[in-house]
């Protein structure tokens, strides 16, 4: 990985304790906001920065994703999302996030390939699964059962063999929605169904989730298109919390299936990964749409603390580029489906229709997300709101993977190590606990 390029500015500090000038090096991006480097700044100065949330803080330098959130831009390897959505799919966006260039027919051919014949697991994982209640949260299961992976696959364990790192890779991509689609079915108490070779990723996925061994199972190609449109708008989103948390697990030095596994770990918040399934229990507390205007009066109530799920964005100041790939997705959906009768997408139709119209809402640039719209997918397809998340994770895969690999191959990259503004309690004397009052 190239290192980050100096456009000869810099940036000028004065240390009002002392008068002293001290100059900054900054780097320029190729696009988005330059970048001050800081790493000097503490023995210059013996002056730390203080960013809660690291919002204004760049971690890394990368070459994968880009997000103007002012302007409702989000580019995978320089290529709009928009474009991806309609003309890709999600095998070729895998291909292009983890090589940084598109595939030849040929390329591609060879990747799927390699994808499939890695969607098995090793039978005795479903062991695994018995271990946990029945009741217990899918992403609970996932934490578990993907960092057990490194348990059986020791032949891809060696970060610093990129052979290793490719074969893993390929086996985080293909496990994950077998993994997904097992922890399920071992919800409602199913069998698990096995992947099969002759379907695409989306169709495997939906196949391995609703098919039975009683019966042929067709997958309807409006839902698995879909489905493999949600996977690419997922794929990866920058350094967002679960990303920075697989970055910085893995700069321990920790082997990939653990990095995941933490990073599934961090999804499961619903301040991140959470957020389509808080749609569904938004509608579900609406309940009918006679209902709607009350919750929109408090929505726009600064002292209710009541909040419309699956509106505006913390990135997208603007619209978020994907929701609009997810509104035509979601219609079509739910016309071939017929499904409009069901309260709860009746709800959310009308909420839509409103946050389109509404001068509020307009004004304050609170349009659906991608998370209002992929919840509804899921709830028409007949996803319970308990496994959202766990499809977000088996989309978010290829980005975190993509993300670990960069970080492995960043020559000035090192073990993560954030710093504190210490307020505690100064050095004490101790005091033996006969003398202690």
């Amino acid at each position: 990985m190239s290192e980050a390029k100096n456009n000869n500015n810099s940036f000028t500090l004065i240390d009002n304790r002392t008068n002293e000038k001290i100059e900054l090096p900054v780097f320029e991006a190729s696009v988005g906001p330059d970048v001050i480097d800081i790493r000097k700044l503490y023995a210059e100065t013996d002056c730390f920065t203080y960013d809660p949330g690291f919002t204004s803080t760049g971690s890394c330098e990368s070459k994968i994703t880009f997000i103007d959130g002012d302007k409702g831009v989000l580019l995978y390897r320089g290529y709009h999302i928009g474009e991806l959505a309609d003309n890709s799919d999600f095998m070729e966006t895998c291909y292009l996030l983890l090589y940084g260039e598109l595939p030849s027919p040929e390329q591609k051919r060879k990747f799927e390939t390699g994808i499939t014949y890695h969607t098995m697991v090793n039978e005795q994982m479903s062991t695994f699964f018995r271990g946990f209640r029945r009741d217990a949260h899918p992403m609970a299961i996932m934490c578990g059962v993907v960092g057990a992976l490194s348990a059986f696959y020791h032949d891809s364990l060696d970060i610093n063999d990129p052979h290793h790192r490719l074969v893993a890779s390929y086996r985080l991509i293909a496990k994950m929605p077998t993994l997904a689609a097992m922890a399920y079915k071992y919800s409602i108490g199913q069998p698990f169904m096995y992947p099969r070779n002759d379907l695409r990723y989306a169709e495997n996925f939906l196949y391995m989730m609703f098919g039975t061994p009683c019966e042929p199972y067709k997958v309807d190609p409006i839902i698995a298109r879909a489905m493999d449109r949600i996977l690419i708008l997922h794929a990866d989103h920058e350094q967002n919390a679960s990303t920075s948390t697989v970055r910085l697990a893995g700069s321990s030095g920790a082997n990939p299936f653990a990095c995941i596994s933490a990073g599934i770990a961090s999804l499961w918040g619903p301040a991140h990964g959470g957020a389509n399934e808080a749609v569904l229990n938004m509608l579900e507390e609406i309940g009918t749409k006679d209902r709607i205007p009350e919750f929109i009066k408090r929505a726009k109530d600064k002292s209710d603390p009541f909040r419309l799920m699956g509106f505006g964005h913390r990135v997208y100041k603007n619209f978020d580029p994907r929701a609009k790939v997810m509104q035509q997705s979601c219609h079509e959906v739910l016309d071939a489906l017929g499904v409009h009768d069901e309260p709860l997408l009746e709800i959310a139709m009308e909420l839509e229709r409103i946050a389109l119209e509404d001068e509020y809402f307009i004004e304050k640039k609170l349009y659906p997300n991608v998370d209002f719209y992929s919840g509804i997918i899921f709830r028409a397809i007949g996803i319970p709101t308990s496994m959202f998340t766990v499809l977000f994770a088996v989309a978010r895969t290829v980005g975190w993977v993509a993300q670990w690999n960069e970080m492995i191959e960043d020559k000035s990259q090192k073990i993560g190590r954030p710093r504190q503004l210490y307020i505690g309690k100064t050095q004490r004397d101790f005091v033996p606990l006969h003398m202690r009052t």
